[in-house]
């Protein structure tokens, strides 16, 4: 078998790692995996994407023109959105890759115009990352439920118009796709019922296949000695937050995290954070609370350290499908706290390996945060039910396992029919 996974990134951003790491955990189970990306940041041989710098240059000038058509809509908010209006190259270079099927993953930057999909003549599996695959351009829908309909009135293209662009692609999406019999894979159920509720997958068999982790990688570390590798204070609570961009993305909620812990602060003396996928910036947030920024970072083996050295992991996000931090967290045996959406319960569970708060209550929050980092004998409680549940769910080797018996059934059931090109 041989598959192909396409992705606009190999290792930049969640949705490219977790792309990245099933394709390693399939090499692992001796399927023969190969990647095809629109920009190429690894040195795998077996990753087909750019290799030069002006291929670099001309893969970036694909993402910026593809974000052209939000000039039209001058109030538009900063939230990603994607129109997948490029001609591409994709059939091409599949062709001669000659895969037996082709998984999708995160495919926007002008990798895969939305119209390419229908003309793919091999069976087809697509991992759903967030909500574009059902929305009319939006990745996430901050609320807004018009992709259940046809989108049109976009609040995020502060759009009155009922034919706006959401409508145009969500329109361009259901004309070209509504026949496909590819095979869907939701990461997380929230994300699953989602797509259940767009008319674009209403009639598709969604899947749910978690993302996986090397967990001989991630896993409980000396606390002593990862702090004494990022030079953090031994003696402390280190409270752990993170996600690039975590302070100017309002869906990362850094905002509510720094609310809960203002709140935090007032009856815990010797909390301290660190914020990992950020650097130092140029104002510092008022917290009155020593705060170390980790920076960026690209490699499993530093990520690993870093959840080594903390003693909880919070995530505020308001919205998010299956977060690879808090998958890398739990694996590493840290309790979790974070706010009840998105995928979060997939992978905590109440009281249990963590604490999930009402949304988005930020007492609620800071009150979970204390309880787990006042109580020791509840911390190891949950620091091994943390370990445990990754164990039992998402190793990579028995999520690869899963997408190995999905691609057998798609290659038999989801042959396309033949279209002329």
């Amino acid at each position: 078998m041989r598959p192909l996974l396409a992705s606009t990134f190999d290792i930049q951003g969640g949705a490219a790692r977790a792309a990245y790491r099933l394709h390693n955990g399939l090499i692992k189970c001796g399927i023969e995996s190969r990647m095809l990306v629109q920009e190429k940041w690894s040195d795998d041989f077996a990753v087909q994407g750019t290799q030069s710098k002006s291929a670099y240059f001309l893969a970036r000038l694909r993402a910026n023109f593809d974000s052209l058509p939000l000039c039209l809509y001058p109030g538009h908010h900063s939230s990603l959105f994607s129109s997948a209006i490029l001609p591409d190259t994709l059939l091409r270079q599949i062709d001669a890759l000659e895969p037996d099927i082709i998984h999708l993953h995160w495919v926007s930057y002008g990798f895969m115009r939305i119209e390419t999909l229908a003309a793919i003549a091999k069976p087809v599996v697509w991992t759903l990352h967030d909500m574009w695959p059902f929305t009319g351009g939006c990745h996430y829908s901050e609320g807004c439920n018009h992709y259940m309909n046809a989108c049109g009135c976009c609040p995020l293209l502060d759009s009155a118009k009922k034919r706006d662009l959401s409508y145009w692609n969500w329109n361009r999406k259901h004309r070209n796709w509504p026949s496909l019999t590819m095979k869907i894979v939701s990461p997380s159920h929230w994300l699953a019922d989602c797509a259940f509720k767009s008319p674009l997958f209403k009639k598709s068999n969604i899947e749910v296949i978690p993302n996986g982790i090397d967990l001989t990688c991630f896993l409980p570390r000396n606390k002593h000695l990862c702090r004494d590798i990022l030079s953090l204070p031994q003696g402390k609570k280190i409270i752990l937050c993170g996600g690039i961009d975590c302070k100017s993305d309002k869906r990362k909620g850094f905002d509510l995290f720094l609310l809960a812990m203002r709140q935090l602060r007032e009856t815990m003396s010797d909390a301290e954070v660190a914020v990992i996928g950020m650097s130092r910036p140029e104002t510092l947030p008022d917290l009155d609370m020593p705060i170390h920024y980790l920076g960026q970072l690209h490699d499993d083996i530093s990520l690993s350290i870093v959840y080594g050295a903390a003693d909880i992991f919070v995530a505020s996000s308001r919205e998010e499908n299956l977060s690879n931090m808090v998958l890398e967290a739990i694996s590493c045996g840290l309790p979790c706290v974070a706010f009840a959406i998105g995928g979060m319960s997939d992978m905590i569970r109440n009281g249990h390996n963590g604490f999930l708060a009402s949304p988005f209550d930020i007492t609620e929050l800071a009150a979970g945060m204390k309880q787990i980092l006042t109580d020791d004998s509840l911390h190891l409680e949950m620091s091994q039910h943390s370990r445990q549940k990754a164990e039992q769910e998402f190793d990579i080797t028995l999520v690869a396992g899963r997408y190995s018996r999905l691609y057998e059934e798609a290659m038999r059931v989801c042959l396309p029919p033949k279209v002329s090109r």
